[in-house]
């Protein structure tokens, strides 16, 4: 293989797209593309990714598509396959997300705790990845992490956790 597989497109779960959509355009800001009547809810961050000088790439931000649990699309069995239900007290899905230099942790913790989702940690930072990031599970039981980078000599606040 000469060139690898590439990522184009995740999902999260939920049983109601629409009002999940709603949730992150915001919370997040994304623009929330409803399709099939509701059944499929394609989320748009938009931009591009940086250079490492700040400007625009040509490599435009991937896009999220929120499921409908009850009959995930595509498949081929018209009825979809089992299982049908959320769950919010396993592991789920978790979806790792920059925050824009122009928005700020607490206003995205904040606007997620007002429409329904559950602070899981706030002021942490990780060594391995270099990066300060708080969490939170939404009203559908997907975990995002907010992530900041932690740049060349980080220094970490007094009443951060870290690893």
């Amino acid at each position: 293989m000469s060139y690898p597989n590439t990522l184009i497109f995740v999902d999260l779960m939920s049983d109601d797209p629409v009002a999940a959509g709603k949730f992150y355009a915001e919370v997040m800001g994304w623009e929330d593309d409803v399709r099939m009547d509701g059944q499929y809810c394609r989320m748009v961050p938009g931009g591009n990714f940086r250079n490492p000088d700040g400007s625009d790439s040509e490599i435009g931000n991937l896009h999220i598509g929120i499921g409908d649990v009850r009959n995930l699309r595509p498949n081929p069995d018209p009825d979809g396959v089992e299982p049908r239900a959320l769950t919010t007290e396993t592991r789920t899905s978790r979806l790792w997300v920059l925050v824009s230099e122009d928005d700020s942790i607490d206003r995205i913790m904040s606007a997620a705790e007002a429409r329904g989702a559950k602070t899981l940690w706030r002021n942490h930072y990780w060594k391995e990845f270099n990066g300060f990031n708080d969490s939170f599970q939404d009203p559908w039981g997907n975990q995002i992490i907010l992530w900041r980078k932690g740049g060349p000599d980080p220094v970490i606040p007094e009443g951060y956790t870290s690893e």
